[in-house]
């Protein structure tokens, strides 16, 4: 089961490096690797760059994701929800390669709206976490980690469960807005906002808690 989730990520790893490859003789010899908020190119690398430092970021998030399970504490651990722990890792290592792919699609091309596609996959990306969100179980390295969740697992699981769902929509908003040409930053604050509620509730609930004397 472990290893579906591994193959999963070389697979992606390998699919970038070799169409990074086969497009190289057709690349210029810098090729814009940084945009700013208004879509204008910021900064240029060697082609080399698309050939091998996207691919070495998303095999190192793998090989940091292989690693956390055995640097977590004991009564903290990945291993209650490791499925949805793995599920994560290849979330996050397709966004990457989704990136590596918009960079060659811009080099190749010259017309694509890379802020607005950026943003677009980013907002995906967090209403993809936020739909496993629930399912996270206490540690010291995924989801909102706020002194009252690791403090209380009631506040944690409840600060999840609430998560889950300001997420997906934090994260679909901003996907909406991005699709419809919004100004980047709203659908940065839809996103914000998604993620700053759980942490907010985190805080009410543990005072709650600690008001009525039930915190363990």
């Amino acid at each position: 089961m472990t290893r579906k989730y591994y193959l999963i990520c070389l697979a992606l790893i390998v699919a970038c490096f070799v169409a990074a490859a086969i497009l190289y003789p057709h690349l210029p010899s810098r090729v814009p690797t940084h945009w700013n908020i208004h879509g204008q190119v910021d900064h240029y690398s060697g082609r080399w760059w698309v050939l091998t430092i996207p691919p070495g970021m998303m095999f190192g998030m793998m090989g940091l994701m292989a690693a956390i399970p055995w640097l977590s504490p004991r009564r903290f651990e990945v291993e209650p929800f490791r499925s949805t722990y793995l599920y994560i890792m290849v979330v996050i290592v397709a966004f990457l390669a989704f990136v590596h792919a918009m960079m060659l699609w811009a080099a190749v091309s010259g017309h694509l709206d890379i802020p607005k596609a950026m943003m677009g996959g980013a907002c995906l990306l967090i209403a993809l976490l936020g739909n496993v969100m629930g399912k996270v179980r206490r540690n010291f390295y995924i989801g909102f980690r706020t002194p009252w969740t690791i403090a209380d697992e009631r506040v944690w699981n409840a600060t999840h469960r609430l998560g889950a769902k300001t997420l997906v929509l934090g994260g679909l908003c901003g996907l909406i807005l991005a699709l419809a040409g919004a100004w980047p930053w709203l659908c940065l604050v839809s996103v914000l906002a998604g993620a700053f509620v759980p942490a907010i509730y985190s805080l009410v609930y543990y005072k709650q808690l600690e008001r009525r004397g039930e915190l363990t």
